[in-house]
């Protein structure tokens, strides 16, 4: 192929976003929904990042002493962990003139806010932090994503079954509604029913107990099926008001820590933060549930299916509507499980809506590094995460990885795409030449080799090329066999 255009001639491997998702016509407008209204009452912005500031100021003095002090290869956590070492918390605490239990619990709170960012031994500052004193809407996501870890921000109690736990933060979103809705105190009381009842209905959604006939298997055919009476069918039982009401109590005190709500005198009371963030991830809900695909309440393989087609600043929106009704530890993991099917497309999806997840997302993603599937996307994540520029990412994979997503991505391709678009995402391949590109594909050793390579060679307009794409589909068809 010649050109008079001069141009960079190297082929490098592009950064992975959803290939399916380029508009279907490019004069088609779509109808903008007008920006919903915060309730009456709402503070204005910044006087919202104002308070945010105030319930943050002790995690951002500690994170900025931690920018300052703690520099790379010191002694910032404890054998690699997130948790602040025993000098580190010593000195800030000298420093800072706090006491030791001070700095850890601030120390927690800037991490889980995202002034702090912990990659193994070494703690550096996030853009929330360098933005902090100049960007409203910064501050204000930092205090959402608190808000979000409020079960992380103080010690669940003990004596409890951790399913017990789970089903109390699983069921907390409809109480904190509930309190957004009547926008005014509420009786601890009144909370109590209405948790028990959300716990009722997450049990009664887990019961496993089949109902109406059964097929009968020829082996047990000859034998009396015993009658069970309708009685002895257990009925989903209200869970016990007694273990509730403290976890209730640890939950209200946790969303008090992180300044979403007051109690006192037996009722609580949402914030003004707490209000506007409940009412934001409500119209997120909302928003979800009135788009046209709909994908509020689909697993997370047909949420990304649905969202394969859509621009992706309108995919970003579903991600983020459909994470904001779910626990974020679930959501991740049914993400990371769709992304592990042979739908290449799911997969780089999936990892998409991992970037909207954020830093809660990086343990489960470092956890994936070992499967080589995911390992390229993982390892794409995992350095945007930590600040390389998107457009130079694909510099952190090896040869052989990049080869690898870019027969995975092919794949995606060759399955959802169209002809021309397979045959520009031969000109996003790191090797130099086709018949450099060729020997690699031929050794990476992806299970969709061969069908991208006869997507290519069918799809590409050159007759010499297409040919030798056939011959190498055939050599890794047969050596295969």
């Amino acid at each position: 192929m010649t050109s008079r255009i001069p141009r960079d001639s190297r082929l490098r491997l592009v950064r992975p976003r959803p290939l399916a998702a380029a508009p279907r016509a490019v004069n088609q407008r779509r109808t903008r929904r007008p920006a919903p209204r915060p309730p009456e009452g709402t503070p204005a912005p910044a006087e919202l990042a104002g308070m945010a500031r105030s319930c943050l100021a002790g995690a951002a003095r500690v994170a900025r002493w931690a920018d300052t002090a703690l520099g790379p290869g010191g002694d910032a956590t404890a054998d690699g962990r997130a948790t602040l070492s025993d000098p580190a918390s010593e000195r800030a605490a000298r420093e800072l003139g706090l006491t030791t239990a001070q700095v850890r619990a601030d120390w927690d709170t800037s991490r889980l806010a995202g002034l702090i960012e912990v990659h193994g031994g070494t703690a550096l500052p996030g853009w929330r932090l360098r933005a902090w004193d100049r960007d409203d809407g910064a501050v204000l996501r930092g205090w959402v994503a608190l808000f979000d870890a409020w079960s992380l921000a103080s010690p669940e109690p003990d004596g409890h079954e951790a399913a017990a736990v789970a089903e109390v933060v699983s069921a907390m979103p409809q109480v904190l509604s509930f309190l957004q809705l009547s926008a005014g105190p509420v009786p601890v009381e009144q909370l109590l029913d209405l948790l028990e009842q959300r716990v009722t209905e997450l049990r009664t959604e887990r019961c496993e107990v089949p109902y109406g006939p059964h097929p009968v298997s020829p082996r047990s055919a000859a034998a009396p099926v015993p009658v069970v009476p309708a009685a002895a069918v257990p009925e989903p039982v209200a869970p016990d008001p007694a273990p509730l009401a403290p976890l209730l109590q640890w939950a209200l005190g946790a969303l008090a820590a992180v300044g979403a709500l007051t109690c006192g005198d037996g009722q609580a009371t949402l914030t003004p933060l707490g209000s506007w963030a409940v009412w934001v991830k409500l119209e997120q809900i909302c928003v979800a549930a009135q788009s046209p695909a709909g994908n509020i309440e689909q697993s997370a393989g047909d949420m990304l299916r649905g969202c394969a087609q859509l621009r992706p600043n309108a995919a970003r929106a579903e991600y983020r509507a459909w994470l904001a009704a779910r626990p974020v530890g679930s959501a991740v993991t049914e993400l990371l499980g769709a992304a592990r099917g042979e739908d290449a497309l799911l997969r780089g999806l999936a990892f998409e809506a991992l970037r909207v997840v954020g830093a809660p997302a990086e343990p489960d993603v470092r956890g994936v590094l070992d499967e080589s599937a995911l390992r390229p996307y993982a390892l794409l994540w995992l350095a945007e995460h930590d600040g390389i520029d998107p457009e130079d990412a694909h510099e952190v994979l090896t040869r052989e990885e990049a080869t690898w997503l870019w027969v995975d991505t092919a794949a995606a391709v060759a399955d959802h795409g169209e002809a021309p678009m397979l045959v520009r995402h031969l000109e996003s391949a790191l090797q130099p030449t086709v018949p450099a590109l060729l020997a690699e594909v031929r050794a990476v050793g992806h299970p969709r080799t061969v069908q991208v390579l006869v997507a290519l060679a069918a799809a590409h307009p050159d007759p010499a090329l297409a040919k030798a794409v056939r011959r190498a589909a055939f050599q890794v068809h047969t050596w295969g066999s």
